[in-house]
């Protein structure tokens, strides 16, 4: 029966893959283990393993385009087998582990293992999606063992997401009778997280049986049931090792040596002793390329090589969730939107004793950054086009002011966003961005209060940064970057004297703010900030 093979995720951020070459072509025998095609992820170029053994039947994308994962790539089956159905997308009968019909077939190419449904009252808990941007959640800590009681709405887990580290509650009671994601470790939204259920319940069949539901084609289970406390295969990095060639940890090093079938026939071939090759793969796999490369005694010579006085040190920090998506999001505005930068310099002066004034009132302090943010709130009502967003096919103009304010925070950078900022007063943006930031420092702020900004403010004066230019917060159409005040010789009057300036820079979106609207729009703020009399009047 022909098997559809799809578009395989190499790698835990590939959404496409690119086929740099095929290594069989249609009407091939393929044998399982044999290298079909040479795929290039958002990594890497690797090569990629037939599971299955027949005739190269289809050839769904040709070398050098592009799809998405699951998209089809080939078709292998019997020599001469009609697959015209399959071809034009009837896949409902073409692969076993999509059939319901032979338990046989689908048993034998899943695993040998007896899949049986989940039991009434037990639970299979997944990863849940924490944050309109969250892909993939670490647990932070377990507040619960194996073997402990679970009532429902107590707090199970506290799961770090790509903004904040929250806790998550129990929507079942029982024992929890499996972890499934370790403290530390990731986990891809709707990864099994936990098993909750009677005790005494069979846990290997439960996770064979949801491992079968959600996987459908080859569940990650192990041919002999896994120990209670192990966790399945459900996390990005080991959703990877199903669809490419496995990779071994350091505790079974020894046992197996991680290179693609064709690198382990080329060293065959050679004599290449496997063990004194580098791998530049995947995890750090032996591939082809390393076995052409190879250069024999090179590994026995670099150890009589001259050693230095001094010690190579380095330390491998896993990226957060935070992090991660910081890198995504900042990368996807920086290579999307066309940036332009205009930078102006404002007498603070007029600011400096208007602040000193206001905090001599009894229960009052408001800061800089409070008048600045103040400030662009009057002028983005003004200049709608730069409180603006932009879509494919429209240009929103945003009549309401909601300005995100960027608070740094150990793991990297979170943007609450100040509500309704023009109709605030200068101690009532204050207050709230001091809650905001205190908060974001103790992860606590809520997915809502971090959306829904429609201009950015992100201000380095404190760290005594002069001038900077600052990445779009998207799909905010500007973002301004506000320095120190610094003391300097200015001209007035004609004559020189001591005054303080505060460089802004304004990175605008061209696609939306034209280089005359954002001109303008500096011109009104500049208004504001040097007569600080026009915020409270």
């Amino acid at each position: 029966m022909a098997i559809v093979v799809n578009m395989p995720r190499l790698s835990d951020t590939m959404e496409e893959g690119t086929v740099s070459s095929w290594l069989k072509k249609v009407g091939d025998k393929v044998e399982e283990g044999d290298i079909l095609a040479e795929i290039e992820t958002d990594k890497a170029t690797m090569e990629f393993e037939s599971f299955n053994e027949g005739f190269l039947l289809h050839i769904g994308i040709a070398e050098g385009e592009s799809a998405a994962v699951d998209s089809l790539l080939a078709i292998i089956g019997d020599e001469g087998e009609d697959i015209s159905a399959l071809v034009n997308g009837d896949t409902t009968t073409s692969a076993p582990e999509n059939t319901s019909e032979s338990e046989e077939s689908q048993s034998e190419s899943i695993t040998k293992t007896q899949i049986s449904a989940i039991p009434d009252g037990v639970e299979v808990v997944k990863m849940p999606r924490l944050s309109d941007t969250m892909e993939e959640g670490t647990v932070a800590s377990w507040l619960k063992n194996v073997g402990d009681a679970v009532e429902e709405g107590e707090i199970l887990a506290e799961i770090e997401t790509d903004k904040a580290t929250m806790e998550f509650e129990s929507f079942y009671a029982g024992e929890l009778l499996h972890i499934g994601v370790q403290v530390g470790e990731s986990a891809a939204v709707d990864s099994l997280l936990a098993v909750i259920g009677p005790s005494g319940t069979d846990v290997a069949s439960v996770l064979a049986a949801s491992s079968n539901a959600n996987s459908g084609s080859s569940p990650a289970i192990e041919k002999e049931a896994a120990p209670v406390d192990t966790p399945p295969a459900a996390t990005a990095e080991t959703a990877v090792q199903t669809t490419a060639s496995p990779v071994v940890s350091s505790a079974n090093i020894n046992e197996r040596i991680m290179a693609s079938p064709l690198a382990k026939k080329m060293a065959a071939e050679k004599g290449i002793d496997l063990l004194q090759v580098q791998g530049t793969g995947e995890h750090g796999r032996i591939v082809k390329r390393d076995i052409e490369q190879f250069v024999p005694g090179s590994a026995a010579a670099s150890t009589q090589a001259f050693v230095p006085k001094g010690q190579e040190s380095s330390e491998d920090i896993p990226n957060s969730q935070m992090r991660k998506v910081i890198a995504k999001r900042l990368a996807e505005s920086k290579f999307s939107a066309p940036h332009y930068y205009l930078s102006v310099e404002f007498d603070m002066d007029a600011a400096i004793a208007f602040r000193k004034q206001y905090n001599e009132l009894p229960n009052t302090k408001i800061s800089f950054n409070d008048i600045v943010v103040k400030a662009t709130a009057l002028a983005l009502k003004k200049h709608p086009q730069v409180n603006s967003r932009w879509f494919d096919d429209r240009m929103q103009l945003n009549h309401h002011v909601h300005i995100g304010v960027a608070v740094a925070v150990p793991d990297g950078l979170v943007v609450p966003v100040v509500r309704f900022a023009d109709e605030m007063d200068l101690p009532q943006i204050g207050s709230q961005v001091k809650d905001y930031a205190a908060r974001a420092r103790d992860k606590k702020l809520a997915p809502d209060e971090m959306e829904g900004s429609t201009f950015t403010i992100s201000n380095l004066g404190m760290f005594g940064i002069d001038e900077f230019t600052s990445i779009i917060n998207q799909p905010n159409s500007a973002i301004l970057s506000v320095g120190a005040i610094v003391q300097k010789p200015v001209v007035k009057d004609g004559e020189i004297a001591v005054g303080s300036t505060m460089k802004l820079t304004l990175a605008c979106d061209h696609r939306t703010i034209d280089g005359a609207t954002g001109a303008q729009f500096l011109q009104t703020l500049r208004e504001y900030i040097e007569q600080p009399l026009r915020l409270v009047i």
